[in-house]
């Protein structure tokens, strides 16, 4: 059995991460940077993306660096893990559905010291896919439209070093560092009576974020948790080509032409958790964050950054009296929802995120190793002039591996 769930498991994982060029293509990642990637390790998907006060002492937590700071000694973390996602997009005239496969993350983590721990995480941070066709925007004092296309592709990766120290037996405090880097291709054609105006652009973007956490247990059933993620800027420059035709005529503005662009900034944002244990059975996350995007003071041409707030519910069953040597004891169960007001606003309508999770832990030998697999469903955006409706279907499979070193074998 174990071995069968190891080998389906890498199967599905390899398959995944063979598609990982074909990110999601949500009409949303014209925006700014992209649509930001919801990367969750081990069974943090099927909780609602909720977990900031959980410890990393069975898995790799990314949502908190001081959480390796729980570390068990000699023990290697790896996990590894893809999604599948079924979307349908319905604006107020058509409706239509696209697949997506996705790679999620790589990361692996180990203790330094009994008491703190460093982890290594490779991730998508955004993805800017998508395609529209004729979108009529007004002009601007004017009673004329003209007529918009865009194609684009790319988004950023996260590339993290992550370590947490724990003093004592209940405080922990740790950060990491982020490198944000990856670049966008994007394509516009805007029509106007008889004239049509092409650009090309091709955008790179790098930047540093660091992020801080500490975790606090208050008893041996609860832990209260809290994130700081830095403000950051994102520099960036491009290289465009810029063309019009008019009344059959081509006219080159622009060749390969190099230059700077706007620097993207990145808020300040704060995250508080809690996870509370009940009578050995359940355990429950509950997570809150704000985004203070408004004092990045950045607008986009099609909508505004706003504040920003996340909450999030996560429930894990286990049974308490179970016989390790029986399976089916061993394996929890998992239901999360989550809320996302978002951080983008057009034409003074939030474009939120609203989802509900469940999921199962299954593990593999008697080790920390397990296969986690989540189904969310969820909704983002509205049905309007200018916004689309998202209704999606994700299936997550992560796989947690956990290997012990430097321990000397009882028997020969």
């Amino acid at each position: 059995m174990k071995k069968k769930i190891i080998f389906v498991s890498c199967f599905i994982l390899m398959a995944l991460t063979s598609f990982s060029q074909s990110i999601s293509s949500s009409p949303y990642s014209l925006y700014g940077l992209g649509s930001v990637y919801d990367a969750d390790f081990g069974a943090i998907s099927s909780i609602g993306s909720s977990g900031i006060a959980l410890p990393s002492d069975s898995f790799i937590n990314n949502l908190n660096p001081a959480s390796l700071g729980f570390m068990p000694l000699n023990h290697f973390m790896l996990d590894v893990g893809g999604k599948a996602i079924g979307t349908t997009y319905q604006s107020s005239s058509k409706t239509e559905n696209r697949n997506n496969f996705q790679f999620s993350h790589v990361a692996f983590a180990f203790p330094v010291t009994k008491n703190s721990g460093f982890s290594v995480a490779l991730k998508p941070y955004s993805s800017s896919t998508y395609k529209i066709s004729n979108l009529l925007l007004p002009i601007a004092d004017s009673q004329e439209s003209y007529s918009l296309t865009a194609v684009g592709s790319g988004g950023l990766n996260n590339f993290d070093f992550s370590y947490g120290y724990r003093f004592g037996k209940k405080l922990t405090v740790g950060a990491s560092a982020a490198l944000l880097f990856g670049n966008i291709v994007d394509d516009r054609t805007f029509t106007i009576l008889n004239s049509i105006t092409t650009v090309h652009k091709k955008t790179d973007y790098n930047g540093l974020r660091a992020t801080l956490g500490t975790q606090y247990k208050i008893d041996s059933t609860l832990t209260i948790g809290t994130t700081f993620k830095l403000p950051a800027q994102i520099k960036g420059s491009k290289v465009q080509s810029v063309e019009t035709i008019t009344d059959g005529v081509s006219n080159v503005i622009e060749s390969e032409a190099a230059s700077n662009v706007d620097d993207y900034y990145m808020p300040l944002e704060i995250g508080i958790g809690i996870s509370k244990r009940f009578k050995n059975v359940l355990n429950m996350t509950l997570d809150y964050e704000k985004s203070l995007w408004n004092d990045t003071k950045q607008s986009e041409l099609y909508g505004d950054f706003v504040n920003q707030d996340r909450f999030a519910l996560g429930f894990t069953y286990f049974n308490a009296n179970r016989n390790i040597r029986k399976y089916w004891d061993r394996i929890k169960y998992s239901a999360g929802a989550n809320f996302d007001t978002g951080y983008l606003e057009v034409d003074g309508k939030r474009v939120n995120n609203a989802s509900i999770s469940i999921g199962i832990n299954l593990p593999i030998e008697n080790t920390y190793s397990a296969l986690n697999i989540s189904y969310s469903y969820g909704q983002k955006g509205r049905i309007s002039d200018n916004l689309i409706k998202e209704n999606y279907h994700k299936i997550s499979i992560n796989l947690s591996l956990d290997g012990i070193w430097f321990v000397k074998r009882k028997f020969d």
